[in-house]
């Protein structure tokens, strides 16, 4: 299977992508940044009564009409304690915002615009007209209205939403399950000691942080040598789980070690495509086995979350029924770059912002994809197209956010 371009890749890997299909029910504190799997229908009316919008004096629009005339306070309603009585002519009540309206009153007079003499009787320094400062029962929303579609992605407004309408817990849709297995017989885990050929499996951390802000679940398969036999083994496992991907991290390349290309076509995987061209991250395949997708990233700390960046996360989200991200923006060169070879180059780079709101961007001075403290250190990725001539600060480019 040939070298294929960044687009085609990831077309092919998103193109059929589709949500998952399980929903589960959870309590509303867990609900932020999932995905609807049905319509929410308020169970109450909001609000439930004719509430204040303003600190002042519920009466009569009548009875603040020039000239005014000494009303008499017979009340309180304050939110959460209703007065019980009801406005007649030449009375007012005193009440406070979200308290409820009494009945007679259609008004309200806010403090600033009142005064009280001496006995305690209410005079009017401005007219007022019915309706005024009053939210009306069911101004938010009545009851068995749809206050969310399914499919929704639920922002903290959304919770609250779904909170004022009644819903304690909400059925969204299931997080994608994603197995994450490191590969490799130089790698130990952080905190282990390191022998003096081995070196701390990092990639796994920043590939499963990648995978969790895309709305997926973690299953952590920790490290697997280099051994077809036990790769295959974590392969089964996630397909008897019911994960909805399998992604390894290293060997997919082509080396005597690179075993991920093996055991894929030992299970007869539907290969979707082998490399990329890409740099970083130009050994990165992906296939299907039934339901389950594939993904094989490189082992270079750069190269893997940088596809992982650039396919990985698309696909996550895709999966979790979130809504699609353009891949790339618009920017600014901060600096002049040279011409580019034959494959999509993602540098490395970090931007600025300017008074006006326009995105400079500026690569990296080393670019190397095994430093992690380069990749660590950037909050873009500038794309580089094939054979791009050179481009001096201040030309358009295209970049891919890290943040």
């Amino acid at each position: 299977m040939s070298l294929i371009s960044v687009e085609d890749a990831h077309e092919r890997l998103l193109g059929a992508a589709e949500p998952v299909r399980r929903s589960v029910l959870v309590p509303l504190r867990e609900a932020a940044g999932r995905v609807l799997a049905e319509d929410v229908l308020a169970k109450r009316t909001q609000p439930g009564f004719d509430a204040s919008a303003m600190d002042g004096y519920a009466l009569r629009a009548e009875d603040a009409q020039a000239p005014f005339q000494p009303l008499r306070v017979i009340g309180e309603s304050a939110a959460g304690r209703a007065f019980e009585g009801k406005i007649a002519p030449g009375e007012a009540a005193r009440i406070f915002t979200g308290a409820p309206v009494p009945e007679g009153a259609d008004a309200i007079l806010i403090q600033e615009d009142a005064e009280r003499t001496g006995d305690g009787a209410l005079i009017a320094k401005e007219q007022v007209s019915a309706g005024q400062h009053i939210r009306p029962a069911g101004v938010d929303f009545s009851a068995g209205t749809v206050l969310l579609a399914k499919g929704t992605l639920l922002s903290p407004g959304a919770v609250a939403l779904a909170a004022s309408g009644g819903h304690a817990q909400i059925l969204v849709l299931d997080r994608p399950k994603v197995a994450v297995l490191a590969t490799g017989d130089e790698l130990v885990p952080p905190g282990a000691d390191v022998g003096p050929s081995q070196i701390v499996a990092s990639n796994g951390y920043g590939v499963a942080a990648l995978v969790e802000a895309a709305g997926g679940m973690v299953i952590d398969c920790g490290i697997a040598s280099d051994d077809e036999e036990e790769i295959t083994g974590h392969l089964d496992r996630a397909l008897a789980e019911g994960c909805d991907c399998f992604v390894t991290i290293g060997g997919a390349s082509v080396g005597d070690h690179d075993l991920i290309g093996k055991v894929f076509d030992a299970k007869q995987a539907e290969m979707a495509f082998l490399k990329v061209a890409m740099r970083p991250g130009k050994p990165l395949m992906a296939a299907q086995i039934g339901k389950m997708r594939l993904v094989g990233l490189p082992g270079n700390p750069a190269s893997s979350m940088v596809a992982a960046t650039l396919f990985l996360a698309p696909l996550v989200r895709r999966l979790a029924g979130r809504p699609d991200r353009p891949l790339t923006r618009a920017a600014i060169l901060g600096s002049d770059v040279p011409e580019n070879g034959t494959r999509t180059d993602f540098m490395r780079s970090r931007t600025e912002i300017a008074a006006d709101g326009t995105v400079f961007v500026t690569p990296l001075a080393r670019q190397d994809s095994s430093l992690l403290s380069i990749y660590a250190a950037a909050d873009a990725l500038l794309m580089r197209p094939p054979y791009a001539p050179p481009a001096r600060a201040g030309e358009s480019c295209r970049i891919v956010d890290l943040s």
